[in-house]
């Protein structure tokens, strides 16, 4: 295993300014996270850590094939180079590539994930879908996806209990050993408890993380997906009808000479020129008449039909008379008199 030094100290510089500015962006009281000098901030963040990780994948410094113990303390800290980038990857708030940063920030807590497993780094499993062949089989039988994993659901939450109450532990324990660390007086023993101590933090907080980020992804497909989905089907569209001009309607060819008299801007149009128009336009059907041959039968069920409507023959002959006076009278014909 290549050591850490060979690196000089430009690693470890580079993983400290990381560190203290993803501390600052934590701790910051902008109103904002995309004001300009949190942006700055985060851009830098990234480029340091980006560039530490890639020293540390060129000088080899961890490996599987290698125990915990191998590792030299001074190199511990430097396993969470992916954590920290995870963590600031998702600060960046370029909407239109809300969907890279996620998946991106998500492959850096995965990655940091397995590489504290491959180590033997606290006990926990890897997020849905990132697990390993045994716990794949394991979890492989089927079931009903109408019906709620109750047992998932309680380990779930059984687990984030636990996460919760090993984090507020970590955090007091790493609160004590900080001054020591950072001022450079404390042995090599607690130089590596301290950062083992930091990397079992982080892999609760990336853990959540990762089930906040799929959570997002879920809903950003899903928006993608309703974008992007054709319209449905269509039936034929509706011909364009034809404005229809003002005219009077009247039952027979005598009523509309009457009519037209009194009217002489408006066209007159008897009900059977009516039907005839709206017929040829595709609108309504002609009307069934009964022909002249019809039955005794056919005449009779006309006729009760006729007397079932008549029913009030009083009110029917007031309507008739109105209406023999309307068909002699053209509108307004009282008034001509009061004219000039």
């Amino acid at each position: 295993m290549a050591e850490a030094g060979a690196g000089g100290p430009r690693l470890a510089e580079l993983l400290a300014l990381g560190r203290r500015l993803l501390e600052e962006l934590e701790a910051s009281t902008e109103p904002s996270s995309g004001a300009p000098a949190v942006q700055d901030k985060v851009r830098q963040g990234l480029d340091a850590l980006q560039r530490a990780a890639a020293m540390v994948t060129q000088l080899e410094l961890f490996s599987e094939n290698e125990e915990l113990e191998e590792v030299a303390s001074a190199d511990l800290k430097f396993m969470l180079l992916p954590a920290l980038l995870g963590a600031l990857t998702l600060k960046q708030v370029d909407l239109s590539r809300r969907r890279e940063h996620l998946e991106s920030a998500r492959e850096h807590f995965l990655h940091f994930l397995k590489l504290c497993r491959n180590y033997g780094l606290g006990s926990f499993q890897l997020p849905p879908g990132t697990s390993t062949e045994e716990e794949a089989r394991s979890s492989s039988a089927p079931r009903d996806p109408s019906q709620p994993n109750l047992v998932a659901m309680a380990m779930s939450r059984t687990a984030k209990i636990e996460r919760y109450k090993q984090k507020k532990e970590l955090e007091n324990k790493l609160a004590s050993m900080s001054s020591s660390v950072e001022s450079g007086t404390a042995d090599e023993d607690q130089i590596r408890e301290f950062y083992i101590l930091q990397m079992q933090k982080w892999i609760g907080t990336s853990l959540e993380e990762i089930e906040s980020i799929d959570q997002e992804l879920v809903i950003l497909k899903s928006r993608d997906a309703a974008r992007q989905a054709p319209a449905g089907p269509r039936g034929p569209p509706r011909p364009a009808r034809t404005p229809v001009k003002p005219f009077i309607l009247t039952r027979d060819a005598a009523q509309a000479r009457v009519f037209g008299a009194g009217y002489p801007g408006l066209p007159t149009m008897t009900v059977d020129d009516w039907y005839e128009q709206r017929r040829k336009q595709g609108i309504v059907s002609t009307p069934q008449r009964v022909p002249a041959g019809a039955s005794d039968e056919e005449m009779q069920k006309q006729q009760k039909e006729t007397e079932e409507e008549e029913d009030d023959e009083e009110a029917l002959r007031k309507a008739r008379d109105w209406d023999d006076w309307k068909d002699t009278h053209p509108r307004g014909y009282g008034n001509r008199h009061n004219m000039g």
